[in-house]
């Protein structure tokens, strides 16, 4: 019998494009809640014990709420909100990220589906930080560009209804962006990165930047130096794939909608060795790698399923 999977919040952006990917397989069976009981908890809580594995699309506290109705111990549960991504007991969803974490996702019944902006950050710095490139307290700034996809509902009206005339934005100006504690944990930094988002009037696709000072680390790595530490982390990898020397200095400049519609992250490396510079930088849909996709990739390994599987 196919894993029976529940979308508790299938009707928002990351749901509805979760359920895309999910549709029409045959080793899995989606149940969907009627839309006239959306509200209704016990519903609700019905099935959530009847799934086998439930991914929750919902803001934090229904998140936490949905959680605390789960009493099925065998139910696994993706959580793609903010509210468990540096909680104890719950698994990091980004499988990719250090040796084990694979293997620690298909053990798990918790796991928090990564944020788009930490799926690049983290991608570009836990590999250097692991093998004594990047010091961990290194004071790292971190800037990044997001379709206005990544804002959700109400962002999107925003800039498709016409209520703003924006092109670019700024925000997060106060450094308090809900991200940055995710980012620090499992980039493995002791010092809190300074975090500068914006967002772009586009619908979706994303840029994540990190410039280096190559004479501030200890053991003054060439840029080849970074993208060999970055290229042998992933190493075989389906999803993640880092460009080449030749391939970096051959680019005159990067188009952050590169990879919409897959669940793919490219990083590069550019800078100047006369300069001692560099700036890595990640490529990513916000919705794909950044949202939906890895929602997938981690029910696909949670069930023991092809970690491809609605993917391709």
């Amino acid at each position: 019998m196919a894993p029976k999977v529940f979308i508790d919040g299938e009707a928002g952006t990351t749901g509805l494009q979760i359920r895309e990917r999910l549709e029409g397989r045959r080793d899995l069976e989606l149940i969907s809640i009627d839309p006239a009981l959306r509200k209704d908890a016990g519903e609700r809580a019905r099935l959530l014990n009847a799934a086998d594995a439930v991914i929750l699309c919902l803001p934090d506290a229904a998140s936490i709420e949905a959680v605390s109705l789960i009493e099925n111990p065998e139910t696994r549960v993706i959580d793609a909100s903010t509210a468990y991504r540096t909680a104890e007991g719950w698994d990091y969803g980004f499988a990719e990220m250090t040796k084990g974490q694979r293997e620690a996702i298909a053990a798990s019944k918790r796991v928090s589906n990564p944020g788009c902006y930490p799926t690049g950050a983290v991608g570009l710095l836990r590999p250097l930080v692991e093998a004594g490139i990047v010091p961990s307290e290194l004071p790292i700034s971190i800037n990044a560009v997001s379709g206005y996809s990544g804002g959700g509902k109400a962002m999107i009206a925003e800039f498709e209804e016409g209520g703003t005339t924006d092109n670019f934005r700024l925000y997060g100006l106060g450094l308090e962006h809900k991200h940055v504690p995710e980012i620090r944990r499992h980039a493995g930094l002791l010092t809190r990165p300074i975090f500068s988002p914006s967002v772009g009037r586009y619908a979706q696709g994303m840029l994540v930047e990190v410039p280096l000072h190559l004479a501030t680390l200890d053991t003054q790595p060439t840029l080849g130096d970074l993208q060999a530490a970055l290229a042998d982390h992933y190493k075989g990898e389906r999803f993640v794939e880092v460009a080449s020397m030749e391939e970096a200095a051959g680019l005159k400049g990067l188009d952050p909608e590169g990879l919409n519609g897959t669940n793919r992250l490219k990083l590069f490396v550019f800078g100047s060795e006369d300069n001692g510079q560099a700036r890595l930088v990640a490529l990513l849909d916000n919705l794909g790698k950044g949202a939906s996709g890895a929602a997938v990739q981690n029910l696909n390994i949670m069930l023991g399923l092809d970690e491809d599987a609605g993917l391709n």
